[in-house]
């Protein structure tokens, strides 16, 4: 999995995030030392607690799942998984989610933190609608893997809690780190909240915007390497993804392929 370059929103989306940590770093002290290993943060000779429950779950704490990065599908050799990150974000969101829902089709949307908090309603729709939910982060930090645990803690857990506070309490089964920004310690965190590591088989390009027809080329060409294809429905404009997938889901079905969600 290769990071993607050039994203200019990423600072944008870090900004209004920093209140957000500064705010967890104040108040939620257990999202910088939960350490699902029990051992102590590297360099910091703090010893970890137990992770805090999310939002709105009721005190209930997550099964663990297994901390090894998926990309099969549920729905076998010929399943395909469709992945939206990024969002929501009111202008894609509606679009992307009107075509799964014109093609019958089911998705997973990994949804950055800031984003998902300033848009409980398209984080409800999205899960109204029958799709799954995926931790992305709180500000998208694609080097996020040279940073310390406490940092790491501190994205994906707070994440956690503004998606499925912004849900209305349905909780992130899944977790993909930012440009595939995956360390030992975040897999097994996420694992230990019930969120399977999520990767991605074909990258659709997208977020480049290269044309609708590039998208789709890429997506015909490279879905035989495997069943989970990334998409973006924010960070700029997503209209060729729109068009992409309209042309993409339909092709994919008389292709033989059937839709489902990564393996849990």
């Amino acid at each position: 999995m290769v990071r993607h370059a050039g994203r200019g929103w990423h600072g944008r989306v870090l900004a209004a995030a920093i209140g957000v940590t500064a705010v967890a770093a104040a108040t939620s002290v257990w999202t910088a030392q939960a350490d699902p290993t029990g051992k102590q943060h590297a360099g910091t000779g703090v010893s970890a607690r137990p992770s805090a429950p999310a939002a709105g779950a009721g005190g209930s704490a997550p099964a663990k799942v297994s901390e090894t990065i998926v990309h099969a599908s549920d729905r076998g050799a010929r399943g395909v998984n469709i992945t939206i990150d990024d969002g929501p974000d009111p202008v894609w969101t509606p679009q992307v989610l009107r075509v799964l829902r014109d093609n019958g089709v089911k998705a997973t949307f990994c949804m950055v933190g800031t984003q998902a908090q300033a848009h409980p309603d398209l984080v409800r729709a999205v899960v109204a609608a029958g799709h799954r939910l995926c931790d992305h982060t709180v500000s998208h930090d694609t080097g996020m893997d040279h940073k310390s645990q406490a940092y790491q803690s501190q994205q994906i857990l707070d994440a956690e809690r503004m998606i499925t506070k912004a849900s209305g309490g349905v909780r992130p089964m899944y977790y993909r780190a930012p440009g595939g920004a995956f360390t030992p310690y975040s897999r097994g965190l996420a694992a230990s909240r019930g969120m399977r590591p999520l990767g991605w088989n074909v990258d659709s390009k997208d977020f480049e915007r290269p044309g609708t027809a590039a998208i789709v080329a890429t997506v015909e060409k490279e879905v035989a390497n495997g069943p989970t294809i990334l998409f973006h429905d924010a960070g700029g404009d997503r209209s060729q993804t729109v068009a992409a997938l309209r042309e993409v889901l339909p092709w994919l079905k008389q292709q033989g392929y059937s839709f489902g969600f990564p393996v849990r």
